[in-house]
């Protein structure tokens, strides 16, 4: 399937409608920094050797998500467009998205918490109101929404990500009440190296 030829998006768009439910999705990153994307990836085309399965992020983290909801590999290629709509929008890194919703849902978009977080990226109904989310359970409202929130919270914090990333787990007012660093809490202290290095390791593929 090659990539070379046809918009990212578009492409993106080409995999999910053509992969199934539970397909795997590779990605690799160009010379120019450019992203491609496929469900079957052909190691005799130009790149071809440099695919790396995605969804294998999600069998290695994104079982143990925030809302201990099962996790469901096939949405990463499911997700992948709307992820990179809105990631392109708020004009912050896809890879982050791909990394808190990881962390927090598994790609289950009918995960709900213990404290009434819903959806892919766990909003909150607040969180939900504050960004328009009428569906927090709708994939493409969560995700748009959640990367919204993630984008004000970096302007926030001065783009400093680990601290962006702990207000998403603790809320903004605890990391500015303490001192603008991680709180302390056990959770977040766990949640905030867990984020940055799925950040890292989807960054590495996109």
């Amino acid at each position: 399937m090659p990539c070379e030829s046809v918009p990212r998006i578009f492409f993106i768009l080409l995999v999910v409608l053509a992969a199934p439910a539970q397909a795997d999705v590779y990605a690799y990153a160009d010379a120019d920094g450019v992203a491609h994307y496929t469900n079957a990836p052909d190691t005799s085309a130009p790149g071809g050797g440099l695919y790396q399965r995605i969804s294998s992020l999600l069998e290695e983290s994104g079982k143990n998500n925030r809302a201990r909801a099962p996790a469901v590999r096939g949405n990463v290629a499911a997700f992948t467009p709307h992820i990179e709509q809105a990631a392109d929008e708020a004009g912050i890194d896809a890879a982050l998205v791909h990394a808190v919703i990881t962390a927090e849902s598994g790609y289950n978009p009918a995960a709900v918490s213990r404290a009434g977080a819903q959806g892919l990226m766990q909003l909150m109904p607040g969180t939900a109101k504050r960004y328009a989310v009428k569906d927090a359970f709708d994939p493409k409202q969560n995700i748009s929404g959640g990367t919204r929130y993630l984008r004000d919270l970096l302007d926030m914090f001065d783009n400093n990500v680990e601290l962006a990333v702990a207000a998403y787990n603790a809320g903004e007012n605890a990391v500015i009440r303490h001192g603008r660093k991680i709180p302390p809490y056990r959770e977040t202290q766990a949640y905030v190296p867990k984020v940055m290095r799925l950040y890292d390791k989807y960054r590495a593929l996109l």
